[in-house]
């Protein structure tokens, strides 16, 4: 199955800027993530998906390589250097097979050294590390380089020698009729060595499988879709090239109580029916503990109350924001016989009073009676 356009997995046009980037797959990950949706496959897939977009086009040269040539810019299948992330030459993809087209130019083997692939991680925090920062230690697999060999490949005591399909070149020539072509050689894949005896350990590649564990230092501030570099942290690269890099995607877990959107947050404060027709005085939390909120009488639900200063610094700096608290008028439940009695007691006395007490059921209700009103003929 032919992979989606990235901008499309995303939702986002082609023109779009970091900020929008960060924005879509903020969104997708909270909607997709594991946690939220388990043993949910097509979600997970999704996830994985919007993850592989999110790294491309926020990478400034993984994302002109993929503007200009596509998915096969950015595929490790197709020559854009390891694992995807090498900055190589992108006419790389058909030289190997047209470089020497019609006879022409003479082969030259492509460089044993290679770069290591990067890495990918996400750490999940809670909301409370993210935005005071931390530090955690986590464990990568990856791929380093074989201490029995010293990455070369070959048994101890043994180099590896010159191919003996290619003569050293890396690429083969192969004559068809009027053409020429040449391309990579198949038995050393175009490095001009190749391993007549391998090391036991690696098996000739050089690198081996393991668990690195890690200490990430986590800034204060971070959201959902923020990068830490650990540069040389990847894989190792192949016959002394050097390591990739390792990138640790936050994903901040849902908070109980709290939603984040940039550097405000947001929560719902239920209250009873009596504060707010009366007014009253409300512990509310913050991240910093609790404070005091002031209700004014005849607080409607749905008013938003805001705590300045009470939100989150931004992990790159500036001031902080606010937390803005959204009440809601709880009604009563559970009532005792006293209590319906005092409230018919009240019923009565504010349809006595008409619509002094209650402008916005006055303006609805005219608002109905006019909408009939336009409906005769």
């Amino acid at each position: 199955m032919a992979k989606r356009d990235y901008y499309e997995v995303l939702g986002v046009e082609r023109g779009a800027s970091e900020a929008e980037l960060k924005k879509a797959y903020r969104r997708l990950a909270m909607k997709y993530h594991p946690d939220r949706n388990p043993d949910d496959k097509e979600a997970e897939e999704k996830f994985k998906e919007a993850n592989e977009a999110y790294e491309v086009l926020t990478d400034a040269n993984k994302r002109a390589a993929y503007d200009q040539y596509g998915h096969a810019g950015v595929d490790p299948n197709m020559g854009a250097g390891a694992g995807g992330f090498g900055g190589g030459n992108f006419s790389d993809i058909f030289g190997d097979v047209f470089g020497d087209i019609f006879g022409g130019g003479g082969g030259r083997g492509r460089s044993s050294v290679q770069r290591g692939s990067d890495l990918r991680y996400t750490l999940e925090l809670d909301l409370e590390e993210a935005v005071r920062g931390t530090s955690v230690t986590i464990r990568v697999p990856t791929l380093v380089g074989c201490n029995t060999c010293d990455g070369s490949g070959a048994k101890k005591g043994t180099s590896p020698v010159t191919c003996t399909t290619c003569g050293g070149h890396g690429q083969v020539r192969m004559q068809q009729g009027f053409f020429s072509v040449q391309q990579t050689c198949p038995r050393c894949h175009g490095t001009g060595q190749m391993i007549s005896d391998p090391c036991r350990d690696c098996h000739g590649q050089g690198r081996v499988e393991e668990h690195k564990t890690l200490s990430v230092k986590v800034p204060a501030g971070v959201d959902t879709g923020d990068r830490i570099r650990l540069g040389g942290e990847g894989e190792a690269g192949v016959n002394g090239g050097p390591s990739g890099d390792l990138y640790v995607v936050v994903s901040v877990r849902e908070h109980k109580i709290f939603q984040r959107d940039g550097k405000n947050l947001y929560c719902e404060v239920p209250i009873s029916f009596a504060d707010a027709a009366l007014g009253g005085e409300l512990e509310v939390p913050t991240l910093d503990g609790r404070v005091k909120l002031k209700i004014p009488d005849g607080t409607q639900t749905g008013k938003l109350f805001r705590l300045r200063g009470k939100g989150v610094v931004p992990v790159r700096g500036g001031s902080a924001g606010d937390l803005l608290c959204r009440v809601v008028v709880e009604t009563p439940v559970n009532l005792t016989k006293r209590q319906r009695e005092l409230l018919d007691e009240l019923r009565d006395t504010l349809q006595a009073e008409g619509s002094n007490q209650s402008p916005r059921a006055k303006s609805w209700f005219e608002g109905v009676k006019n909408f009939f009103e336009d409906m005769k003929f």
